[in-house]
């Protein structure tokens, strides 16, 4: 007979109470990283002072980045079968006289045999003088034009934008810098639903745990502005919105870059200046990307524990088919003594029905949340297990149990009696745009489609494509 894993109470409270939110792995150690970039199925983001970081899944980073001209907060851009990096270096320190520079490879790996970077050009500088400095370069490329530009400056003056030319990354001919913020740097620039986004680190940096780095945004129907705020202050003038500030253990976000994955998953990525969990280093971040009302917003990375997992399509809670155990006292209110003494009423617990459940496979499916044992799941980043761009693969089992929910070859949910670390028992939470997450195996048997679960109906899961326009694909974790 097979058994069911019972965990130890210890171990349950811990997960309960915890609801710890894992942080990148490997050495993701750096200082002002570049927008992820894909190449050939690896990801890379570059540096100050020359290199960068490499992952093989976007979780597991370490050094392997390969960029030439040291230098200072680069950026990268990917146009047709080119990869457009800048830079900027000069003076230093309290000098302000700088360049920005940009030059391009056709791969970024740097084993390969095409990988080599070509034509570096100045776009950009600073006389040390003048109301700028300029460092700190990010690109557009703008989705409605084609157009290519480029913004630069730190706290030291503007922020100002440039022109290149999408097909050399030269400065285009004639065209003069726009001052379009102050008060900020490390800048970026999107665009989303006919808004362009201004994103901009305010506060202190290099500071470690002290310093006091965020990152705010403004919008404009312009590329080339005004920039303003949500309360409509300019940039130009000091104005901005919060995307995200410390928190947690960690301290002094900036930097930011997008990375869209597909229709409602999007990820930001930026450094912290500190994490204390990691020595007090600077190290790569990366979190869901949310759009509400119109303005970029920080999302969760997900955390550990113990939830109901809800549908978004009806709000009803994923379970197992098992015989619903009734409580006992029934219905108490009709006909008592109101003066009867007040005592609490213990919940239902695993041990009391245990005994009931089925020893092998069991289905699922979705009903009415009761706080039962057979709709409680527990959440853990799954041992040893690689993962995606932001997260680890997870384990999702029966809270208090081993009893895992899996991917079948029929493409359907189960759950199986012990987690094994099979590949389809290893799910990928991704915050969505709009706040709710999309959970999907890592593998489904016998099959390359990719398939993330799905409401079929108001009682019926089941495996299907993705549709960010459907409530059916999307879900959220309650923690009672």
């Amino acid at each position: 007979m097979k058994k069911i894993k019972i965990l130890g109470a210890t171990a349950m409270l811990s997960v309960l109470l915890t609801g710890v939110a894992i942080a990148q792995v490997g050495k993701p150690f750096i200082h002002d990283p570049s927008t992820i970039m894909e190449c050939d199925g690896k990801y890379y983001t570059f540096g100050t002072g020359g290199g960068g970081l490499m992952s093989e899944d976007g979780w597991v980073w370490n050094s392997g980045a390969v960029r030439p001209g040291g230098g200072v907060a680069p950026d990268v851009v990917k146009i047709g079968e080119r990869y457009y990096v800048s830079y900027a270096k000069g003076a230093g320190g309290a000098q302000h006289a700088s360049n920005v520079y940009v030059m391009w490879t056709k791969t970024l790996d740097p084993k390969s045999p095409d990988f080599g970077f070509k034509d570096e050009t100045l776009v950009a500088s600073s006389d040390g003088i003048e109301d700028c400095d300029a460092i700190d370069p990010a690109f557009l490329l703008d989705p409605t034009d084609g157009r290519l530009w480029c913004s630069y400056g730190t706290y030291f003056g503007f922020i100002r934008l440039v022109e290149l030319d999408p097909k050399t990354g030269k400065r285009v001919v004639g065209n003069k810098a726009l001052n379009i913020a102050i008060d900020c740097e490390a800048t970026d620039l999107m665009y989303q639903d006919g808004w362009y986004y201004l994103l901009g680190t305010h506060g202190t940096c290099c500071d470690g745990a002290n310093s006091t780095y965020n990152i705010v945004v403004g919008r404009s129907k312009k590329v080339t502005g005004p920039y303003l705020d949500n309360m409509g202050r300019n940039m130009i003038e000091g104005g901005g919105k919060m995307v995200l500030a410390a928190g947690g253990r960690t301290a002094g976000a900036g930097h930011f870059g997008r990375t869209v994955l597909e229709n409602g998953v999007e990820k930001m990525s930026f450094h912290w200046e500190a994490d204390l969990n990691q020595s007090g280093r600077s190290v790569l971040g990366i979190r869901p990307l949310l759009w509400k009302n119109g303005w970029p917003v920080a999302g969760e990375n997900f955390k550990e524990g113990t939830y109901e997992i809800e549908s978004e399509r009806r709000g009803y809670a994923l379970e197992l088919v098992v015989d619903f155990t009734r409580m006992a006292g029934g219905m108490r209110g009709f006909g008592r003594n109101s003066n009867e003494p007040i005592k609490p009423v213990p919940s239902q617990e695993l041990a009391d029905v245990l005994k009931t459940w089925p020893t092998g496979n069991i289905d699922v499916r979705i009903g009415d949340y009761m706080f039962r044992p057979h709709q409680k799941w527990t959440i853990t980043a799954a041992p040893d297990s690689i993962g995606y761009l932001g997260g680890p693969y997870y384990k999702i089992v029966i809270a208090g149990t081993d009893r895992a929910l899996a991917a079948t070859a029929e493409a359907e949910v189960i759950t199986v009696p012990t987690f094994t670390d099979a590949p389809e028992q290893l799910w990928r939470i991704d915050q969505l745009t709009d706040g709710t997450y999309r959970i999907m195996p890592k593998v489904v048997p016998n099959s390359k489609e990719k398939l993330v679960l799905v409401s079929s109906g108001d009682s019926t899961p089941t495996l299907a494509k993705f549709d960010m326009n459907s409530d059916n694909s999307k879900w959220n974790f309650k923690a009672h």
